[in-house]
């Protein structure tokens, strides 16, 4: 269970990073459709652990690894976001969150079990 000081600088985290991808994220990733999902931050505020779904894209990992590359850009762009706000700016660890991928896997098997039904009426 989060504390309320977790949970906070989780949110915080999670705009401030989804705002920074929007405008400057096409230097660190290139056209990759990127969402920022999930923002975990440990209890002594020193890792966060960002959570990315990139939606239809073959190399995801890739994309992955390259944001874990410029972790330091990214972190220190970030802190020029929120200096004010905290004292410590934690640690980023970027993860593949694969959730809407299996959605949408699951959503087309659906649509041929459907399809199928629809021949034999």
């Amino acid at each position: 269970m989060d504390s309320t000081r977790q949970q906070k600088i989780s949110r915080m985290i999670q705009k401030e990073i989804s705002e920074l991808f929007q405008h400057e994220g096409k230097d660190i990733y290139g056209n990759a459709f990127v969402t920022v999902t999930n923002v975990r931050v440990t209890p002594d505020l020193g890792v966060a652990y960002i959570r990315l779904s990139l939606f239809k894209q073959k190399n995801a990992q890739q994309v992955v690894d390259d944001m874990n590359k410029h972790m330091h850009d990214i972190r220190r762009r970030l802190g020029n976001r929120i200096k004010n706000q905290i004292r410590h700016i934690p640690e980023l660890k970027f993860f593949n969150d694969e959730s809407l991928d299996y959605v949408d896997h699951m959503e087309q098997l659906f649509k041929e079990i459907h399809k199928d039904d629809t021949k034999e009426d």
